[in-house]
């Protein structure tokens, strides 16, 4: 699309539930803001989106009061408010639905749902009747109102821990909701529930900012996008107007026709692992399949078909009750990832920031985690052997900033997720099984990634591609099996993967399945 679609706000009588006013954010060396306007009407879905590190979680972090020192206004109803602490922030009417979710699994549903106000009978006892009342009230606000909210959040599923954080900040009545990747954990059937509660808010006359880096989420919901990129707004649009490659082209600076490649890299008839009847009781079932030399291969399944866990246990990470893994022709025992390591096999896991990284720790340290034996002789460890590796993987995957010695919990997510990948490209392995590599990253680093897979493959590696993306399958893979309620039932060949196929196929239908 050619020309300025810029959207004007709609007429209106009542003041806007939200208008930041020329905000800023400065970091050491860094204008992470840089005089941004950005409003929302009531009862809108105003989207916001952008690279990662273009600026959208610092700007949400500012409207939630965890950055006091920014400079510009706030406006909330129409009127100026200071908003220095997230106390403030709620108090003022805004709600926060982050993408990590700030539950206590430890404890109860309810409590967590009423954490701060929970109900008492008289100043010592918790009225614990009248508190189960109003969380169940909540629940059913977000479509969970058969679970007991006396279960603790450690019992139920991610995706139900996702809506019980939505239903936590329905409870504060708040008039503005940002929802930062609301659907990172959620099934597609949930999803649709997640669509209709925002419906549902918008008709009460909610605000909410919709930050998600699934653009047809922000067609299906939004009715205007912001796109910001280097900290900068570029533009605000009604989504009506636009299509999901200007967006693109907003939020990269470039024209963007085929993001998704369809490069195949060379298959040889090499079998690199072989896994023979792998089971383990309740989560998988008599699994076998065989990896080429230079083969991305997807399993693909609906949530809960056990394909992460093949791969945990595959690489030592989780138990095995039966089955052979055999590596390049060797039967191998594998009880540890670092029995997996040392067989050249490397796991990229979906969880970057619980088990993946250590966000407390340097990009250097975390690169070099996996290989810091090789790098040492006995008790001594030699610096100059890391530094070219380091940098290596820095440039290769484009990490911003270029600065080994940046706290990786400082990066934004895609950064992190180059990082992780990084870490286990060090180990130089055979055999990299990517779980997710492209969660909640944007469509650059996103990019990055998918080239540095195919290179990996092309110069004869092997990859296991475990993704919810389907897109991402289709323009990766080469071969998809595909994985059922903990068994599998099919093949498609690289002649018939189609994302109709492949959702077909993993419900059990399609014409093109080879079981």
């Amino acid at each position: 699309m050619n020309g300025d679609t810029s959207a004007a706000p709609a007429t209106r009588t009542a003041p806007l539930a939200l208008q930041m006013c020329r905000v800023s954010k400065r970091f050491p060396g860094t204008l992470a803001v840089d005089c941004v306007d950005f409003e929302v009407l009531p009862g809108e879905v105003h989207a916001l989106v952008g690279e990662n590190g273009a600026g959208k979680s610092t700007l949400m972090k500012m409207l939630a009061g965890l950055f006091g020192d920014y400079e510009g206004d706030i406006l909330i109803q129409g009127d100026k408010q200071h908003l220095h602490t997230p106390t403030m922030a709620k108090q003022h009417g805004i709600g926060m639905v982050y993408q990590e979710l700030s539950l206590a699994r430890s404890i109860s549903i309810y409590e967590n749902l009423l954490v701060g106000r929970l109900p008492k009978k008289n100043a010592l006892f918790i009225d614990k009747k009248k508190a189960l009342i109003e969380a169940k009230a909540l629940l059913e606000q977000v479509g969970l109102g058969k679970i007991d909210p006396r279960l603790d959040v450690a019992e139920i599923s991610q995706c139900e821990a996702q809506l019980v954080e939505i239903a936590k900040v329905l409870g504060s009545e708040p008039s503005v909701i940002v929802m930062d990747e609301p659907t990172s954990a959620l099934s597609s059937e949930e999803v649709k529930r997640l669509y209709d509660i925002i419906e549902q808010l918008k008709a009460k006359g909610i605000a909410i900012i919709f930050i998600s880096h699934h653009l047809q989420e922000v067609f299906a919901v939004a009715d205007r996008v912001t796109v910001m990129r280097d900290g900068k707004q570029v533009g605000t649009y009604n989504i009506k107007d636009i299509d999901t490659e200007f967006i693109v082209e907003k939020m990269v600076g470039k024209s963007i026709k085929d993001f998704y490649c369809t490069r195949h890299p060379v298959v040889t008839d090499d079998v690199m692992l072989e896994v023979n009847d792998l089971t383990r009781w309740g989560f998988f079932h008599h699994i076998n399949f065989k990896l080429y030399r230079g083969e991305v291969l997807a399993i693909c399944g609906l949530a809960g078909s056990g394909r992460t866990e093949i791969a945990m246990s595959i690489v030592g990470a989780a138990p095995q009750n039966g089955g052979v893994i055999k590596i390049k022709g060797e039967e191998k025992k594998i009880n540890s990832v670092s029995d997996a390591i040392a067989e050249g096999v490397a796991y990229l896991t979906e969880d970057r920031k619980v088990v993946g990284l250590a966000l407390t720790q340097d990009v250097r340290t975390n690169v070099l985690a996996p290989i810091i034996d090789n790098l040492a002789s006995g008790p001594f460890y030699h610096p100059a052997r890391h530094e070219a590796i380091v940098e290596q993987k820095i440039e290769a995957l484009s990490i911003h900033p270029n600065d080994p010695e940046r706290l990786v919990g400082s990066l934004s997510g895609g950064n992190q997720q180059k990082v992780l990948l990084a870490k286990w490209l060090a180990t130089d392995a055979d055999i990299m099984i990517l779980d997710e590599p492209t969660r909640g990253v944007d469509v650059g680093a996103k990019q990055v990634i998918h080239d540095t897979i195919l290179q990996y493959a092309e110069e004869g590696h092997s990859v296991i591609l475990l993704s919810s993306d389907l897109p991402e399958v289709v323009g990766l893979a080469s071969r998809v099996l595909i994985l059922r309620e903990g068994h599998l039932i099919g093949e498609l060949g690289i002649d018939d993967i189609s994302e109709n196929a492949i959702l077909l196929a993993m419900n059990g239908k399609g014409e093109h399945v080879a079981c």
